[in-house]
């Protein structure tokens, strides 16, 4: 299990933090204190086991589905304290593909599932190539409206404006369809691995469920479910 510290990368996915309320610690006395340490070392353990078995399936669809990109990934833990839930895939600098995981939504997670359904999820937005999908749209966005901001005549403060606005309006274009389509070969992945997407999937359950929309950047929870249960159906 790898540390990551500080965390610093060149460019975030699509994923964004899970909004819900993590509670804060408080200091554990006695038997509370040896529970709390059980459940965190079984966490642990279940993290790296999960890692183990999903990450070298990840690598293969890769290879498989995308030969020509760099399916090496490397799987980090992002350890600062007081964060809210959180996965999500980027790259380093040079290029190589990295799934990072912190603290809360390793413990979050109720079961093996569900965790190598995320990391499945989590591996397909690299495999699908939905980073540098989401920068080209946004910059297509970004060069048209503030290219019609400044035919109108406006100022450079309205063009800069405008600009910001298309590279935000351009990046969730197709938001919803990259999770869809990472929700699809996580399920592949997952099953691959060994392990149940249907059941991994009913961490959306438990999360606040975004609905659907306008410029929204995930679809409803529903929507998800339903696209695990038809594929893991067909696998």
């Amino acid at each position: 299990m790898r540390r990551l510290l500080p965390l610093v990368f060149v460019v975030l996915a699509a994923c964004e933090a899970v909004p819900t309320t993590v509670p804060r610690p408080q200091a554990p006395v006695g038997s509370e204190a040896r529970q709390v340490q059980i459940k965190a070392a079984r966490a642990a353990k279940q993290f790296v086991e999960v890692v183990e078995t999903v990450e070298p399936v990840a690598e293969r669809e890769c290879r498989n589905r995308a030969p020509r990109m760099n399916c090496d990934f490397r799987i980090v833990v992002d350890d600062r304290p007081d964060q809210p839930p959180n996965a999500f895939q980027t790259v380093d600098r040079r290029g190589r593909p990295i799934l990072a995981f912190n603290l809360a939504l390793i413990a979050s997670v109720q079961n093996a599932d569900e965790l190598a359904f995320i990391m499945g999820h989590e591996a397909a937005h690299h495999i699908d190539n939905h980073l540098a999908k989401t920068q080209e749209s946004a910059m297509a966005g970004a060069v048209i409206l503030s290219g019609i901001a400044a035919m109108g005549g406006a100022d450079a403060a309205a063009v800069r404006q405008a600009e910001e606005f298309g590279a935000v309006l351009g990046a969730r274009t197709f938001s919803k369809d990259f999770e869809l389509e990472a929700d699809r070969l996580g399920t592949v992945i997952a099953a691959r691995a060994g392990y149940d997407p249907v059941r991994g999937a009913q961490f959306f359950n438990r999360i606040p469920d975004p609905g659907n929309r306008f410029l929204g950047t995930h679809p409803p929870n529903s929507a998800r479910m339903r696209t695990v249960r038809e594929t893991a159906a067909g696998i």
